[in-house]
């Protein structure tokens, strides 16, 4: 009278659905659930920052790059925390991985500017204020000073 519920061939397909939905399911959870997490070790890193806690915020901030390298933000920290320790190679490496990321980042290219500038490399300054020009947004009315400076090292 009844057919066996396996032998129906509606049901085997829907269970690989089923299956496939719950899987899903769960690393969607699980994912959003280590994004969170990530993000804790870049707030952290943030909170350290701004107490001038460096030494820490640089691990949380290195933490969370492991976790996702491709966060410009961390790299740009990491930039200003080596600018303060006054390690400039490291400085002007995380600035550029910052740019690489992020090329239009307005605080990265402000620093960088201004970095190559004191160092003389004027070209690479005049080139990258050339793109700080077209995309600034936050920081524009530091385009008349970073122009004055551009002219004040020129000659």
């Amino acid at each position: 009278m009844f057919k066996s519920l396996n032998n129906h061939p509606i049901i085997p397909q829907m269970n690989k659905k089923i299956i496939i939905l719950l899987i899903l399911i769960f690393f969607n959870n699980n994912i959003r659930v280590n994004s969170l997490e990530d993000l804790k070790f870049f707030n952290q890193g943030k909170q350290n920052f701004e107490k001038e806690k460096y030494d820490k915020a640089k691990i949380n901030f290195e933490k969370h790059i492991v976790r996702d390298p491709k966060d410009s933000k961390s790299y740009l920290y990491l930039s200003k925390i080596y600018k303060v320790k006054k390690l400039n190679d490291e400085y002007e490496k995380n600035l550029n991985t910052t740019l690489l990321l992020d090329p239009k980042n307005e605080e990265a290219l402000y620093m960088l500017i201004s970095k190559k500038l004191k160092d003389g490399d004027f070209d690479l300054a005049k080139k990258k204020f050339e793109i700080f020009k077209s995309s600034c947004k936050k920081l524009c009315e530091k385009k008349v000073e970073l122009s004055n400076l551009i002219k004040k090292y020129k000659n």
